[in-house]
């Protein structure tokens, strides 16, 4: 299935999605939690149905609706009763592997051919020196996984490239019979880790965090119960309509999104004022005008997800903009540094190649056929690309889209983008 997307006039108002981050966040706890979560405006996209399945295999009872219902098991999570199958959802495949050294018996976390491929060695590491018995069953330190609880805390070393390891373990922590300790070398994607303290804070957990997230105490014997709780907007799926309304002829209105929120990728809106892009915040609106962008030196550490819709942006750009600091970017759904850097080409662009990131200069890009690579960050940045240039994108995997933004192209359409789906 392809997106193809052709040169646009962007008009109107977005109502963006809710966060798919906080959404598994959500099902995760809730699933550990002691008796019924409400969680109100949730993400009904495949990777958060992919936490639900993972939940309800280790025992929650999840009922779907316009609100999520979950019953939860309180802290004892049943041993499944099949493989856990996650999609193509990393987030669930790591903290459920977590989750997984709760039980008392093996578990078996796999997903599909792109999960496969993702490290875990860090925190199969981790989750061992807590107490577990965890291995990769090719040797490889990539899933399949097999998680044998119960941990029962203790202190651990690990690298934190992924914030989704130090996320896993302090969700999941606290219900260790024993106080655990963290110690964290090369923390990335701190916002997300943020994130994370602000549901254990929601939650009354108990815990102690160094300023650099470098160390953490996470005390032992401790409980989630069940509340009501409401998903905000995401920011990392705004990405896309902020670059759409900075790159063109365009005059946007974002709703949904909170400045205040602990979202590490709200710095997007800071990214591109500084690039140059007309925009204007008031309370749950961001207004996004096209303007004359110049090329700017950015550190992505704390939002990698960014990269490929940034580097779209930067195709735009008087100059060169440099993307630094991304090095996580290379072990996501796909390498999207490598895969940016040659669909860009492939459209005209000039792009290098760096270790952590990307130089690109601003190009006169033209409609072509690209790929998509099966990443939903990559399609959408791509596709998002072609409403701005002559000609127009086709770009591959179109179904990837599903995985955070399920509307992708009603949105768009919804503020005039000439964009569609074919066979």
């Amino acid at each position: 299935m392809k997106i193809i997307s052709e040169k646009s006039v962007l008009r109107g108002e977005v109502l963006i999605p809710t966060s798919k981050s906080h959404t598994i966040r959500a099902v995760t706890v809730s699933t550990l939690a002691q008796g019924k979560s409400i969680i109100r405006h949730p993400l009904l996209s495949s990777d958060c149905l992919a936490a639900v399945g993972a939940g309800r295999l280790f025992g929650a009872k999840v009922s779907l609706g316009d609100v999520w219902e979950v019953e939860g098991v309180n802290g004892a999570p049943r041993v499944p009763e099949n493989v856990v199958d996650v999609k193509n959802s990393g987030t669930t495949f790591y903290f459920f592997m977590g989750t997984a050294a709760l039980a008392k018996g093996a578990t078996v976390l796999t997903g599909d051919e792109q999960i496969v491929k993702r490290p875990a060695q860090p925190l199969i590491t981790a989750l061992s020196d807590l107490g577990a018995e965890v291995f990769s069953t090719r040797n490889n330190g990539l899933p399949p996984v097999v998680v044998k609880g119960p941990a029962k805390g203790g202190k651990t070393r690990f690298g934190g490239l992924v914030s989704q390891y130090v996320s896993s373990l302090l969700i999941n922590c606290p219900l260790m019979e024993k106080d655990s300790e963290l110690e964290i070398f090369d923390v990335r994607e701190k916002p997300y880790v943020q994130m994370t303290l602000h549901w254990l804070d929601r939650y009354g957990i108990r815990y102690k965090a160094s300023g650099d997230f470098a160390h953490f105490i996470i005390y032992g014997g401790q409980s989630y119960q069940g509340l009501d709780v409401t998903v905000p907007g995401d920011f990392s799926s705004g990405t896309f309509f902020l670059v759409a309304g900075s790159i063109g002829e365009a005059d946007i209105t974002l709703l949904g999104l909170d400045m205040n929120d602990v979202q590490g990728d709200k710095k997007i809106v800071m990214y591109l004022q500084e690039m140059g892009a007309r925009i204007i915040q008031e309370k749950g609106r961001i207004r996004v005008q096209g303007g004359a962008l110049k090329g700017r030196e950015f550190d992505l550490g704390d939002t990698p997800d960014a990269l490929p819709a940034m580097a779209v942006a930067g195709c735009f750009a008087e100059g060169k903009t440099i993307l630094r600091n991304a090095a996580n970017a290379r072990l996501k759904e796909t390498d999207r540094i490598a895969v940016m850097a040659k669909e860009l080409g492939t459209l005209g662009a000039k792009v290098e190649e760096l270790p952590d990131g990307l130089v690109i200069h601003r190009s006169e890009l033209r409609g072509r056929a690209v790929r998509g690579y099966g990443d939903h960050r990559v399609v959408m940045a791509l596709a998002v690309a072609g409403t701005a240039i002559p000609g127009r994108i086709e770009v591959d995997s179109a179904e990837a889209v599903q995985v955070t933004v399920p509307n992708f192209l009603e949105l768009m359409k919804g503020i005039g983008a000439k964009i569609w789906r074919e066979e």
